[in-house]
């Protein structure tokens, strides 16, 4: 029967503040100590809400690294897609491997967690190689396959360096080490296309 109060919702995006109060659960005490109570504490709703939602905690985990994946994705295809040059488009990728616009120390910490779980996780390790893919098929709006395959490489593992670092990246390493993998390109059989 259309128009009858079961059609509805109660709480419009209940199912995503539940998805975005997992993942500060994660960040503050990573995935061993997240609970289905501290969701519903940190979300305000009825524990009850998770079972309505989510097919049990493997499965409220996996949608929520795939939302913190969607949302990093893009982000990471706006930041590349802006650039109107190839100059542009390196320092983009500087941004990206720089921070803190890109990788906030919370999400290094939920991208740490993500991978970890993945090992563990057929969906979430899915949403893992998705996410890389998405990733290199962003930067191939600018460079070749196999630039865009390195480049990426260095997005996904200098902001780790910084992280455990705790300190900022030097800048002007990382520029001219974008531009020499970018520039080196040209230099390899078939441009860098593998």
């Amino acid at each position: 029967m259309s128009g009858t109060r079961r059609e509805i919702p109660n709480d419009p995006g209940r199912k995503e503040r539940i998805l975005d109060a997992a993942l500060d659960v994660i960040a503050e005490g990573g995935v061993h100590s997240t609970t289905h109570r501290k969701i519903a504490a940190r979300a305000e709703v009825p524990l009850g809400s998770l079972t309505y939602y989510f097919d049990g905690m493997d499965d409220l985990l996996a949608q929520a690294f795939a939302r913190l994946a969607d949302t990093m994705s893009l982000l990471y295809r706006q930041t590349v897609q802006a650039a109107g040059s190839r100059a542009e488009a390196e320092e983009a990728v500087v941004d990206l491997i720089c921070g803190p616009a890109y990788a906030t120390d919370r999400d290094m910490t939920l991208i740490f967690e993500m991978y970890a779980y993945a090992n563990h996780n057929a969906a979430v390790s899915a949403t893992t190689r998705s996410w890389l893919e998405r990733s290199r098929d962003s930067l191939t709006l600018h460079f070749t396959p196999g630039v865009s395959r390195a480049l990426d490489a260095l997005i996904e593992g200098w902001p780790m360096h910084r992280a455990f670092a705790d300190a900022p990246l030097d800048r002007r390493l990382v520029a001219g080490t974008v531009h020499a993998i970018v520039s080196a390109s040209a230099h390899l059989p078939g441009g860098g296309e593998s």
